[in-house]
């Protein structure tokens, strides 16, 4: 009777899906039209963004327009593009996010990721503390470039074994994995789904505050890859002291006895891919920042990558099309989201409170100091994180609003991406709210309140590193022009 009890308790405090907590907010902003007072600032061409930016003081009241029940049925297509006039909104973001992953569905079906990692484990055979610092390495790259998250969990089956043949423990490979992209994804340079969406709301490009995403990264990274190989040597000299080490008979026996079959051999083709891989996301960042491109190339860019790869792969016609349309199709979800997160802002514009709810911000930091208000950004960007764990989601929601914000503020809009994006990062390691995050746990069968217990050191130094890196550069950066 408990076993049957307790799934249905825990199916009673499931937390809302990003979907639904997004409509909630929809209809609570359009409650808000009928409430709070409409108004608007003047508007001038900004040279440096390339696009209209409000005027700090020039706010006015205008005439209410509250949003009714149909403008909330019509916010998540409006999201998309405007029904009256047609024109885009987020619907090229939502686009390039599908073709991403029609590209990483095509590389994925190469085989040529499984190998590459399977290939390295061989290699550091007798050496194997060596491999948290070398998979960390790949998993990081993958978070920092593509938002790696759901991928990882084809891994665990592969890599906890290995962990624990080498006689660490299963909560050391889950570390290896999920802090190892998570690192990626808090470190964003040029994930798709994370820093390019938040600096295109926020209206500057992703390569604006590279450098300072670049150090965050490494800094990070650096300092997760020394806590989890400093753990896992503790655990090898004596495994008494591992976290899991009431489970350590059971784990052996499932994961040992369980163990995949030799992995498939790292070809010349494979290899290929992988070069591949890396300089598609090379080129995009020229394109970016020398050429000129933006969400239109870079999407013909990844689908003739994906093209590339399949041929070179020689995966067939079908074989390529299927993938391609598989991996759309695990994206299908993000790029929903990032409609309906855009559907927020426009009933915020249609009701004409956006400006006054940026009047209140930008009376509310007007004491504050530029770096005092990029850490109070930071920490209001952690709070939004539990609540919408989608990174594109809560980009898309965010930056509207907070990004002009920092032209008051006189702080560059980069810096809050750059805030946006490590404090989504920071709080989707531990979120219980992500399906990452639990997924990677009960796969590795370590319980959420352990991983609280093994994280939460490393996220106190994390956060010191990030808001110090946001403090500095807030002071050296200069002003917006």
């Amino acid at each position: 009777m408990p076993s049957t009890e307790e799934p249905a308790a825990k199916s009673k405090l499931r937390f809302p899906s990003a979907f639904t907590i997004l409509f909630a907010l929809i209809v609570l902003v359009a409650a808000l039209t009928w409430i709070i007072p409409a108004g608007q600032y003047e508007r001038v061409t900004s040279e440096a963004l390339g696009k209209e930016v409000p005027v700090a003081g020039s706010y006015a009241p205008v005439e209410a327009d509250p949003q009714g029940i149909f403008d909330v049925i019509l916010a998540p297509i409006a999201g998309f593009y405007d029904p009256v006039t047609y024109v885009a909104r987020a619907i090229d973001v939502s686009l390039f996010v599908l073709i991403i992953g029609g590209f990483i569905g095509v590389v994925t079906a190469t085989g040529a990721i499984d190998a590459g990692i399977a290939r390295a484990m061989v290699r550091l055979k007798g050496r194997e503390i060596w491999m948290i610092p070398f998979l960390m390495a790949l998993f990081a790259l993958g978070g920092t470039t593509y938002g790696m998250a759901e991928e990882t969990l084809a891994f665990y089956v592969l890599l906890i074994p290995v962990m624990i043949a080498a006689r660490y423990d299963a909560l050391t490979a889950v570390a290896v994995i999920l802090l190892g992209a998570g690192v990626g994804v808090l470190g964003s340079t040029v994930n798709a789904f994370s820093t390019v969406i938040a600096s295109d709301a926020a209206g500057v490009t992703f390569a604006d505050g590279l450098a300072l995403r670049l150090v965050i990264l490494a800094l990070c990274w650096a300092v997760t890859v020394a806590f989890v190989m400093r753990y896992a040597a503790r655990v090898r000299a004596d495994p008494t002291r591992s976290l899991v080490y009431d489970r350590k008979a059971a784990n052996e026996a499932h994961f040992l006895s369980a163990a995949p079959a030799e992995a498939a051999t790292f070809t010349g083709m494979h290899k290929i891919v992988l070069i591949l891989f890396a300089l598609t996301f090379g080129v995009m960042v020229w394109g970016v920042v020398l050429g000129g491109w933006w969400m239109a190339e870079m999407s013909g860019l990844f689908l003739a990558a994906a093209i590339l790869v399949g041929l070179i792969a020689r995966l067939g016609e079908g074989r390529l099309v299927d993938s391609f349309v598989s991996g759309a199709r695990d994206l299908l979800g993000v790029a929903l989201i990032i409609g309906l997160a855009r559907g927020i802002v426009v009933v915020m514009d249609a009701g004409h409170i956006t400006d006054t709810i940026l009047h209140a911000a930008e009376t509310g930091v007007g004491g504050l100091s530029r770096t005092a208000f990029i850490l109070v950004i930071y920490w209001i960007e952690v709070g939004l994180s539990f609540f919408v764990p989608s990174t594109s989601g809560l980009a898309v929601l965010s930056m509207p609003i907070l990004a002009p914000v920092a032209d008051f503020a006189q702080v560059k809009r980069e810096l809050v991406v750059t805030a946006f994006a490590t404090a989504s990062g920071m709080v989707n390691l531990i979120t219980p709210t992500s399906a990452v995050v639990m997924g990677g746990l009960a796969i590795g069968r370590v319980p959420y309140e352990r991983w609280l217990r093994f994280v939460w050191p490393l996220l106190v130094v994390l956060t010191c590193i990030v808001m110090a890196a946001l403090a500095l550069a807030t002071v050296l950066g200069g002003t917006p022009t």
